[in-house]
């Protein structure tokens, strides 16, 4: 008997944050522009650089440092995430109704203060979550260190060169003790993902075809890689162009009520089920509600839904797609977030 479940990263999908990028800007001095900088180059050692072993999301671990050196610890972590959690419109509900429908799993590249905080407003168990474990309090800094941090942090902000900053990160900061921490934690991004996905179906005796994996960004690309090419379903919502490319299925929206319908169908139908209500879907958006077993619950929410739009890779123009789900993103997420990786 088929048993599909249902896998979605988390920021982006189901949250607005950039939880990373919010941390800098709220701890370190000049953070978002400091984090930018991280993320870019974290995107040129991935997409152009494909250094050996090297993950997306490993910005996460690059920042790190420099979030001890400004105070942060995992009390105060703890605090502005509960602080600060946005969903996107109708996550919680698609979060439910999921988890109501089949198997469901957040894996997310976030530290794990972040996804627990997530799980506490929603309801989510964080037990079908997976996310980078972050525990501040295990590496001691010296004056030292965290004044070479300081000072480290504004030569990046004045030199973003991908040449000056791998130089710190390569032949400075792991020569400091604190350095240590890069090493230790393990980002949940990139090939991370995919791991997590094999770990659910080895635990859960499912089956790779019967993955529903949603994603939207450069971490997501070998999570959505995998579904397609196993036979799952790969989805991008308000992806960029790295998940969008990876896709079958792209979603723009201002909520997540899409993916509701389509997981919703997914479970009743399978992937061939959902490509063709997709079809129908952008000819005629009411007729497909309704001639499709969508449940009627969300077929009745759709009215509200006039801002959103679906489209399958195969059969649309893909710079046209990328650039339209990157408005999306950015409407939705704002400029600064949607522009990252």
């Amino acid at each position: 008997m088929e048993r599909r479940f249902f896998v979605s990263d988390c920021e982006g999908p189901i949250s607005i944050n950039d939880n990373a990028f919010e941390l800098s800007g709220n701890f370190i001095e000049d953070g978002e522009k400091f984090f930018e900088i991280i993320s870019k180059y974290d995107d040129i050692l991935v997409d152009e650089v494909k250094r050996p072993g090297y993950n997306a999301g490993t910005t996460l671990k690059l920042i790190l440092p420099f979030l001890k050196a400004y105070g942060a610890n995992n009390r105060n972590i703890k605090e502005f995430n509960q602080e600060n959690i946005l969903l996107v419109p109708g996550a919680r509900d698609t979060l439910q109704f999921v988890f109501c429908t089949m198997p469901s799993f957040i894996i997310s590249t976030s530290y794990q203060q972040y996804i627990q905080a997530l799980c506490d407003l929603t309801g989510f168990p964080y037990e079908n979550t997976y996310s980078t474990q972050l525990n501040l309090a295990k590496y001691p800094l010296t004056a030292l260190e965290r004044d070479k941090l300081i000072e480290l942090r504004e030569k990046i902000i004045d030199n973003p060169e991908f040449e000056n900053v791998d130089n710190i990160f390569t032949k400075i900061i792991p020569y400091m003790k604190i350095g240590g921490m890069i090493e230790d934690v393990e980002t949940i991004g990139g090939d991370g993902k995919k791991d997590a996905i094999i770990d659910i179906i080895n635990r859960f005796q499912f089956k790779a075809g019967d993955l529903m994996y949603v994603g939207d960004s450069i971490t997501d690309v070998q999570a959505l890689e995998f579904a397609h090419e196993e036979g799952g379903l790969a989805v991008s919502f308000n992806g960029n162009e790295y998940a969008v490319k990876e896709s079958e299925i792209v979603i723009m929206a201002d909520n997540t009520l899409l993916i509701s319908i389509l997981a919703d169908l997914f479970n009743k139908s399978g992937k061939e089920g959902v490509l063709e209500f997709v079809s129908a879907f952008c000819d005629d958006p009411q007729a497909a509600l309704y001639d499709y077993p969508v449940d009627p619950q969300l077929a009745l929410k759709f009215p509200s839904m006039s801002n959103s739009k679906v489209g399958i890779v195969e059969d649309s123009d893909l710079e046209e797609l990328e650039r339209e789900s990157l408005k999306y993103r950015k409407s939705v997420r704002g400029e600064a977030v949607g522009g990252l990786g």
